[in-house]
């Protein structure tokens, strides 16, 4: 298949050598035609992967649209999820073929609307199926070749089947799952608890209380997926628990390894400034208190890791606070 993959972060090149191992044709868009060029003659990501890891000759980059997305039968949408909207609008939209199918990789809401990912894809490329494909998969390990399980999810049931059937083999294996919602929104929430994570690592607070934080995350994680309208048992599978797992505990983390920057001291724009990698889990931390408000459910990690991030609160002080919470039933 000729396959086509917009973006050329970490997680897009990975996806793009996995696609290539597996015999596809595969094209790389990117936005900066100057650092994609660069990709594309020195044949590894510097910025973005580290550097022993060789992009097969036969892959294409480029930044041009048109020539990107010529004969794609799908695209993987690899872009951070802040910026889908800007950069598909225009070029990217007006060279996709009729009826391409749509897969977003993002992991986020959208600041600005709180949207998924997916939501905005649909309005910017209607009539077009939009599937959505996550789990636990850490860019490095998917490009070296080592086993990983995703899902895919949406809709269109010959969509994800065709996503499936052509992302399936020795080094990767694709589940399908109908309840596009959920799996989208555990990617997005598992980041925000992953930085809780990595600010209890940073403070030196041991194990005991890291893995309190992720049980204790994958219960707001179904509190909010339920309220929305997915389905708890989406939570425990390989985009709720299983991604939250690697996430939060592997050294390959982007949102943990945040998180223990700033539990160490360091401020949120001090991190922002050193690192072009996004931590997608800041962002949308502010997404999901505002929406937890509106519906009115409790998010108290959630509500501690925007207080740490955005409004100066210590977070040795975060957690006390959440220490001292009153009593009640353990899933509650």
């Amino acid at each position: 298949m000729k396959i086509t993959v917009l973006g050329n972060g970490g997680f897009g090149t990975a996806m793009a050598v996995a696609a290539q191992r597996l015999g596809h044709t595969v094209s790389v868009w990117g936005h900066d035609a100057a650092y994609t060029a660069e990709i594309d003659a020195g044949r590894t990501n510097p910025r973005y992967l580290p550097a022993d890891i060789e992009i097969p000759s036969g892959i294409r980059f480029g930044a041009d649209p048109h020539e990107a997305l010529d004969g794609a039968e799908f695209a993987l949408v690899a872009i951070p999820t802040q910026h889908v909207r800007g950069a598909m609008e225009g070029p990217l939209v007006d060279a996709l073929g009729a009826g391409i199918p749509l897969v977003s990789l993002a992991k986020g809401l959208e600041q600005s609307t709180g949207l998924r990912p997916s939501e905005v894809l649909a309005e910017l490329a209607p009539d077009r199926p939009v599937l959505v494909l996550s789990g636990p998969s850490h860019a490095e390990e998917v490009a070296r070749g080592l086993p990983a399980l995703l899902v895919v999810a949406g809709a269109d049931g010959g969509a994800r089947r065709l996503v499936q059937d052509a992302l399936s083999d020795h080094g990767l294996r694709v589940y399908r799952n109908d309840d596009a919602l959920g799996v989208e929104l555990c990617g997005a929430l598992k980041n925000v608890m992953a930085v809780a994570a990595g600010i209890a690592e940073g403070l030196g607070l041991g194990d005991n209380t890291k893995a309190a934080i992720v049980s204790r995350g994958l219960v707001e994680m179904v509190r909010f997926v339920e309220a929305e309208g997915g389905r708890a048992d989406t939570v425990f599978g390989l985009a709720g628990v299983g991604d939250l797992a690697v996430t939060a505990f592997s050294p390959h983390g982007r949102n943990r390894a945040f998180g223990v920057r700033i539990g160490q001291g360091e401020t949120l724009e001090q991190i922002l400034e050193s690192t072009r990698k996004v931590a997608e889990g800041v962002w949308t931390s502010r997404v999901v208190r505002g929406r937890a408000e509106q519906i009115g459910i409790e998010m108290p990690l959630c509500e501690a890791v925007c207080r740490v991030l955005f409004e100066g609160l210590r977070p040795d002080q975060a957690v006390r606070g959440l220490m001292e919470r009153d009593a009640k039933r353990e899933m509650e």
